[in-house]
């Protein structure tokens, strides 16, 4: 029972830290918000917290689900038209991802000292829960890698709106008020998008994809959009709760970790992550001349930040978040492919 109110508590704090970051007009503050707090909380006051305390991972499953409803209902049939230039870009990502993975072992390995395992693990560019399972998996030190991926996410969804939003001048992404959720969604749409998030859920489970609670959701929503069966419309209250939740979950993984251990961490992850950034913008620039998007959508389709934000972004740029949403689920999807296929020689060398 103390457990319950913990994480009644947590949610609530973060709901707090959110409305407080949404008035500074932080990029995505109902997710980071909470997850700055609780990871303070996580590592600075964990003596606090009930002996053997942890945030529910069914309740976090839950509102990722949500997330990838939003997400998935972003794919239209008019997506398609832009087939052709997928096949430029999806080969450039994939390329994309083998540099990134290459430069950041070199990061972690060289210049901070990780073993072989956990340096491999902490250099993916995506696939944040499956590089973790496989890290652990192969022997990995777990909280290195938990800060490391947590870390990269962080970042990048922080430093790039902000970025974009002073090269454009004005804000952009959740930092400028764009959301892909709606205000003005009927009640009596929760049956259905209940039925829809707990169909994709179960389908995705049953598929073995991966990361089922956010793909399976995002697969049966996107089904349900090209068919046009039902649109599903996330109301916003439930979106902004959904981050809330996850935030806080998120923030808790922290627990354990030091402040000088994190303070490393981060550094790597500056150096990591700006390196990223750079090659994205390089690969960007080398295919703009091949498709019809313009530079500064492809640089958020290559960056290797949360998905969520980087469609934001792209809509607060009038363009279709969709695109960039399908560019980064293929990079998450091939970074876990990279990894599984790498695993068995990474035990066998490492």
């Amino acid at each position: 029972m103390a457990h319950i109110f913990v994480t009644f508590g947590l949610i609530c704090l973060g709901a707090l830290t959110g409305w407080g970051a949404s008035l500074f007009g932080l990029p995505l503050p109902y997710l980071i918000g909470p997850l700055v707090i609780c990871a303070l909380i996580a590592t600075a006051l964990p003596h606090h917290l009930p002996e053997g305390y942890a945030f529910s991972h069914r309740l976090r499953q839950v509102f990722i689900g949500v997330i990838g409803l939003m997400i998935g209902a972003q794919v239209t049939p008019e997506l398609f038209a832009s087939a052709p230039e997928f096949a430029v870009t999806f080969t450039a990502l994939a390329l994309f991802i083998g540099v990134c993975l290459v430069y950041n072992f070199w990061v972690f390995r060289i210049l901070g000292g990780y073993d072989r395992v956990t340096a491999f693990y902490s250099s993916s560019p995506g696939g944040l829960y499956e590089s973790l399972a496989l890290g652990e998996a192969a022997g990995g030190n777990v909280a290195r890698l938990t800060l490391q991926q947590f870390l990269r996410v962080i970042i990048v969804v922080t430093a790039l709106p902000i970025g974009l939003s002073l090269w454009l001048g004005e804000p952009v992404g959740s930092a400028g008020g764009v959301t892909l959720a709606r205000d003005d969604v009927p009640w009596t749409d929760l049956p259905f998008i209940v039925m829809a998030g707990a169909a994709g859920y179960f389908g995705g489970k049953l598929m073995r994809f991966p990361a089922a609670q956010l793909t399976g959701p995002m697969a049966a929503a996107a089904i349900l959009s090209v068919t046009g069966i039902f649109h599903v419309d996330i109301p916003i209250w439930l979106v902004n709760i959904a981050q809330i939740v996850v935030g806080c979950a998120l923030g808790m993984r922290f627990t354990g970790l030091s402040r000088g251990l994190i303070l490393r961490g981060a550094g790597l992850s500056l150096l990591s992550v700006g390196g990223m950034l750079a090659l994205a913008m390089v690969f960007a620039v080398g295919v703009v001349q091949f498709v019809e998007e313009p530079l500064d959508v492809l640089l958020i389709s290559f960056a290797p930040g949360g998905v969520t934000e980087m469609s934001l972004v792209a809509l607060s740029l009038q363009a279709n978040p969709a695109f960039v949403t399908l560019h980064h689920i293929f990079r998450i999807l091939m970074t876990v492919v990279w990894l599984m296929a790498s695993a068995p020689w990474v035990r066998r060398n490492f």
